[in-house]
C-alpha cells in the first residue's frame, strides 16, 4: 500500500523528462551550404533525438553533390529554393549556412513563412540589417537566434553564475581572446573562405571573432550595451588577406569597467578564452570546461572544473528545441536576438572607429 501511495508522485515529478524525452522532433531545413560550419553539424547531427533534418536548401548543384556524398544524404532532401521546402516538407524552423552577409535576406524569407531561425554567427554584418531582422521578428512572431560555439562552454556560464553570485566583486576589466592561424592557413573549404575574405559578405577577423567577445561581455553585463567603442585593425598577411583586416582590438568602456576584445587570424593556434578581473578576484577560462580562479586572500589560483552544461542548455539543437516547444525563453542569453543586436552594434561602432581613427559613443537602440 505504501508503494502504492509513492508511486503516483513519483510519476508525476518524472513527467517534464518524460515529455521532454517524448516530444515529436522538431521539424528543420538547412538554407545554404556556404559556411564552413556546416559539416561539423552534419557530423554531429545523427547523434541527436530532438530535430528531424527534412530538406536542404542549396542552389549551387556542385556544392549540393559534394555534401550528399560526403554524408551519404538522400537526393530527395535537397531543394533549390526556400518556397520549394517549405511547401514539400512544412520545416518549423530553419538553419542558416549561408555568408553572413546574406543573413537578412534569407531571415526575411524565411519570416514571410513564419518560419523562425538559428544563424551561424555573427546575425550579420550591420546594425542597419541587425534591426530590419528585429523588425522582421516581431512582425511574424518569430524566433531569431545565433549559434555561437562558446555558448556551449561550461566555462563560459561558470564565469556567468560568479559574477551573479558577486564573487568578483565589482567586474573592472575583461580580456577576451578569439581565433585561429587564419581560415586559409587551417585550410577551410574554399566556398567559406571565398566568402570569408569578401568585406562585402564578412569584414574580417574583426567581425568572424570580434562577434564572440562582444556577445560574452553583452552577456555578463546583463545586455548593457557599452558607452564607446574603440578599435584598430590591421592587415598583417596581405599576401593571403588583401581585402579585409586580419587582426584587431576592440576596446569596450563601461561605467567603472573595461573590455578588451583580441579577434585576430594570427594566432599561433586556435583559441577561445577570457579574463575577467573584478575588485574581489579573478577568473581564467581554460578551454570549454575549466576556469583558473583566485579571489581575495588567497595566496595562488586554483583550477575548477564546472558541473557540465545541463540540456536544453547543452547544444544547439536542444537550445533551438526548447525554444520552439515554449519550454525556454531565450531572453538576455547569449543566442537570443536582443543580445546580438547589441553585438552588432558594437562591431558597427568598431568598424567606424577603425575607418576614423577616433571612439565611438553609442547612442540608445531606436525602440523599432
Amino acid at each position: 500500500m505504501r508503494l502504492l501511495k509513492i508511486l503516483p508522485a513519483l510519476l508525476l515529478s518524472m513527467l517534464p523528462t518524460l515529455s521532454f524525452a517524448q516530444q515529436q522532433p522538431l521539424r528543420v531545413a538547412i538554407y545554404g551550404l556556404e559556411h564552413g560550419h556546416i559539416a561539423g553539424f552534419l557530423h554531429q547531427f545523427p547523434q541527436q533525438q530532438d530535430v528531424e533534418l527534412v530538406g536542404i536548401v542549396e542552389a549551387d548543384k556542385a556544392l549540393a553533390n559534394r555534401y550528399q556524398q560526403e554524408f551519404h544524404l538522400d537526393s530527395s532532401l535537397f531543394y533549390n529554393t526556400l518556397d520549394e521546402v517549405v511547401t514539400a516538407k512544412h520545416p518549423q524552423a530553419l538553419l542558416v549556412y549561408t555568408p553572413v552577409g546574406d543573413h537578412r535576406k534569407v531571415i526575411e524569407m524565411a519570416a514571410q513563412h513564419n518560419l523562425s531561425v538559428m544563424v551561424e554567427k555573427p546575425l550579420t554584418i550591420s546594425l542597419d540589417d541587425a534591426l530590419a531582422i528585429r523588425r522582421a521578428a516581431r512582425a511574424h512572431n518569430i524566433h531569431v537566434l545565433v549559434n555561437y560555439e562558446t555558448t556551449w562552454y561550461s566555462s563560459n556560464k561558470a564565469v556567468h553564475d560568479l559574477i551573479s553570485q558577486d564573487k568578483f566583486g565589482d567586474v573592472r576589466k575583461v580580456v577576451v581572446h578569439d581565433g585561429h592561424e587564419g581560415p586559409k592557413e587551417i585550410n577551410v573549404q574554399p566556398e567559406f573562405l571565398k566568402w570569408l575574405t569578401d568585406p562585402a559578405k564578412n569584414p574580417g577577423a574583426l567581425y568572424d571573432f570580434g562577434c564572440y567577445g562582444a556577445d560574452l561581455m553583452t552577456w555578463w553585463m546583463q545586455g548593457k550595451a557599452p558607452i564607446s567603442v574603440t578599435a584598430v585593425a590591421q592587415t598583417d598577411k596581405p599576401d593571403i588577406y588583401p581585402n579585409v583586416n586580419d587582426d584587431a582590438t576592440i576596446i569596450l568602456q563601461y561605467p567603472g569597467a573595461q573590455a578588451v576584445l583580441m579577434p585576430s587570424w594570427n594566432w599561433t593556434f586556435s583559441r577561445k578564452d577570457s579574463e575577467i578581473y573584478g575588485n574581489k578576484g579573478y577568473a581564467i577560462t581554460v578551454g570549454l570546461t575549466k576556469l583558473r580562479v583566485r579571489y581575495v586572500g588567497e595566496k595562488q589560483e586554483s583550477e575548477v572544473t564546472p558541473d557540465p552544461l545541463q540540456p536544453p542548455e547543452d547544444t544547439s539543437l536542444h537550445y533551438l528545441a526548447a525554444v520552439m516547444s515554449g519550454s525556454l525563453k531565450p531572453d538576455g542569453d547569449q543566442a537570443s536576438l536582443d543580445t546580438n543586436v547589441i553585438v552588432m552594434q558594437i562591431l558597427d561602432a568598431a568598424r567606424e572607429s577603425v575607418r576614423t581613427g577616433r571612439t565611438v559613443k553609442l547612442k540608445p537602440l531606436p525602440a523599432n
